[in-house]
């Protein structure tokens, strides 16, 4: 895969984001391997646990804007935004059907499409560099891959809806206080943290 990287540790697998030119921003060929990624570890008998994150300096930045105005995702892209009920994505659809637990070790950026990857996961450990923003709105959408419904169940419902009217990015330890995120660690620690407590989920019986 191009821009989907997967190493193992033991019964851990450690899913990277890996388009750091762009701030690890999500164009369809991401989505399928992304998608593919996923379906495979769901069904992997020796991965027992999975940690996601991001390469460089963000966790994603969302779709891929530039890509889809020159026309690689527009056409998709536009269908999907004029559905009368949006639907996850096929991506989206194999991160909520994996039953493996899912860990996004969060360690920059999280906005967009970046942010709802993060709340797809089981649990959300960030950087002090971490930062999220549900950013539809600035563009007059809304969160239709699974901000809409995923974040009212993680921080409440008023707090969602602030957030998903104003589309404004808040700081790690404001997710932290909102209950966004479980834990705020320095950001050399980020990946140590996410891969002790995988390791730790991951010696319990399947």
């Amino acid at each position: 895969m191009d821009h989907i990287g997967v190493e193992r540790d033991g019964r851990v697998a450690v899913v990277t984001l890996n388009r750091p030119e762009v701030m690890n921003a999500l164009n369809r060929q991401m989505y399928a391997e992304l998608e593919q990624t996923f379906r495979e570890l769901h069904r992997d008998p020796d991965a027992w646990c999975i940690v996601l994150t991001g390469a460089g300096r963000a966790f994603c930045s969302g779709d891929d804007v530039k890509q889809i105005m020159l026309g690689e995702q527009r056409e998709e892209t536009v269908t999907r935004l004029r559905e009368v009920r949006p639907r996850p994505t096929p991506a989206a659809a194999a991160m909520l059907e994996c039953d493996k637990p899912v860990i996004a070790a969060v360690n920059g950026p999280a906005v967009g499409w970046g942010m709802d990857l993060a709340l797809f996961a089981d649990i959300r450990i960030a950087s002090e560099q971490a930062k999220f923003g549900e950013l539809f709105i600035k563009r007059g959408l809304v969160a239709d891959l699974g901000g809409l419904w995923r974040l009212p169940q993680i921080v409440g419902p008023s707090k969602a809806a602030e957030l998903l009217f104003t589309g404004d990015v808040i700081s790690a330890q404001e997710a932290l206080a909102i209950g966004l995120v479980s834990r705020v660690v320095p950001h050399e620690e980020l990946l140590p943290a996410a891969m002790g407590l995988a390791k730790k989920i991951a010696a319990n019986p399947p």
